[in-house]
């Protein structure tokens, strides 16, 4: 018998074996790692009803969870940071309880609370992108950069013309994008960054020329920062396109909010980003140029740009960071005793954050979250409005903003306590990708947060449950289709 009838004859029988085997893996480890039991019964329907595709597509999107080797470096630790001797806990009259929060996340992440930082909101890239440009123009040593997605666009462009001029001048820049993030344009922004000689990396790239890296696929790096000269930074949720430029009328305009940040917490942005770098590029960023002798700058009342906010970085992503942001999520909702405003442009909470939205509101907190009227992702706001009903029911009470859309993310307690930065209300944010928030404690800071959200309350319109409940039969079950898919949207 010749050996190719031979090998028709058993290979359909060797691909069912692989096929069993590969089923039989796939679905072991969803049931060994997998938390969220919605995510393990659909996972091990796909890996059963799609043969052979079912645990690629587990491979490929399911596994969410490395390690990274910088982690295992010990970046996260590049440096020993003074603490100030004044920084004591969030005293201030009817805000004792918020101690408890800052517990919580002393417990989940590494990072320290700083005493004497400045924080200033800019509202969208009318105003945040002449800053951050300003900034890199006015650096003398370093500037790193961090964006989920920089676009090859108007504003894209001006900010590579700026980082040119930086490495003209000599300074040390360092700019990372996200692998997945570079594709909102083409030609991609890193042919610019690369045509003008700006190092960059690329976070966790794929292709079909690296089908190692197939199990990062699903991940991305959302983060957003700019830090110049170690002492000034900007973070938020605003992505690097001329989108976020209302002034200009652009095709797609996107509302937004960043961050002008000083004092010591830079330092932790600036390690967020080393982090990040070194597990790119292995490339260790610890010295002066990076990190300037902070052991008295940031102690002194001297320094010209010291505030008085409280505050730390709470990073967060799919390795040693998992779930950070969640348990102060969790911790924040259960600690507020009289009001909880919640802005965010894609709002998929698990059982776990609606039970204590819900918790909150029972007990007589104030609970208003804040959405776009109209999202710039239908599926997901299909799946969102599937999920308001179990809000409305025990008292949140949901907003739905004018167009344009709007990118922001911020949470505000009792008048007291704020979290800014880029996660949003999600699971790809709370468990796939790697965020950067800030939480701070500030009244001052609170009530001026508090303002801007005000003013988008007033120009929204409330949901009432009679309306969630209300939609046609055809939207409920396009709705409920959609939350089925919330663990990976």
């Amino acid at each position: 018998m010749h050996w190719l009838d031979i090998m028709s004859r058993f290979w359909p029988h060797c691909a069912a074996g692989f096929d069993l085997l590969a089923c039989l893996l796939a679905s072991s480890h969803t049931l060994l790692h997998k938390r969220d039991n919605r995510a393990v019964t659909i996972w091990i329907g796909v890996i059963w009803t799609l043969p052979a595709l079912g645990p690629l597509l587990y491979l490929a999107l399911g596994v969410n969870r490395i390690r990274r080797h910088a982690v295992k470096l010990g970046v996260h630790k590049t440096r020993s940071r003074p603490v100030p001797e004044n920084l004591g806990e969030p005293e201030h009259d009817g805000a004792e309880h918020l101690k408890h929060i800052a517990a919580v996340v002393n417990r989940v992440t590494t990072q320290p609370l700083t005493a004497g930082n400045k924080i200033e909101p800019l509202v969208n890239g009318d105003e945040a992108f002449p800053a951050m440009l300003a900034a890199i123009d006015a650096a003398k040593k370093s500037v790193t950069l961090v964006s989920y997605i920089f676009d090859n666009d108007a504003s894209g462009r001006k900010f590579v013309d700026a980082l040119e001029r930086a490495v003209k001048r000599g300074l040390a820049v360092r700019v990372l994008v996200d692998a997945a993030g570079t594709r909102y344009s083409f030609p991609p922004i890193t042919w610019k960054l690369r045509a003008a000689n700006i190092p960059f990396g690329k976070f966790l790239p794929t292709s079909i020329l690296t089908p190692w890296r197939v199990a990062t696929i699903n991940l991305r790096n959302h983060r957003k920062s700019l830090i110049v000269d170690g002492e000034i930074a900007f973070t938020g949720g605003m992505n690097l396109r001329h989108g976020n430029m209302l002034a200009e009328k652009p095709a797609q305009p996107v509302q937004d909010l960043h961050f002008r940040v000083t004092g010591p917490v830079v330092t932790e942005l600036q390690e967020a980003f080393a982090n990040d770098w070194a597990f790119t590029t292995d490339e260790i960023l610890d010295d002066e140029t990076w990190f300037p002798d902070s052991e008295t700058r940031f102690l002194r009342a001297e320094y010209p740009n010291a505030g008085d906010i409280i505050a730390r970085v709470i990073p967060d992503g799919p390795d040693a960071d998992f779930e950070n942001a969640r348990w102060t999520l969790l911790a924040a909702l259960a600690e507020a005793q009289t009001s909880v405003k919640i802005l965010t442009p894609y709002f998929l909470p698990d059982t776990a954050l609606i039970t204590a939205l819900n918790l909150a509101a029972l007990r007589g907190v104030r609970v208003d979250i804040i959405l776009p009227e109209k999202n710039n992702l239908p599926f997901v706001h299909w799946a969102s409005r599937s999920l308001w009903w179990q809000v409305l029911e025990r008292g949140c009470k949901i907003w739905l903003t004018p167009p344009p859309f709007d990118h922001s993310k911020l949470m505000i307690v009792d008048n007291h306590w704020v979290l800014l930065g880029s996660a949003n209300w999600d699971a790809r944010s709370l468990r796939l990708n790697f965020e950067l928030n800030v939480e701070c404690y500030s009244r001052e800071f609170a009530a001026q947060m508090e303002s801007l959200i005000e003013k988008k309350i007033s120009a929204a319109r409330e949901v009432t449950l009679a309306e969630a409940d209300g939609r046609s039969v055809p939207e409920k079950l396009r709705d409920a289709t959609a939350r089925l898919f919330s663990p990976f949207l």
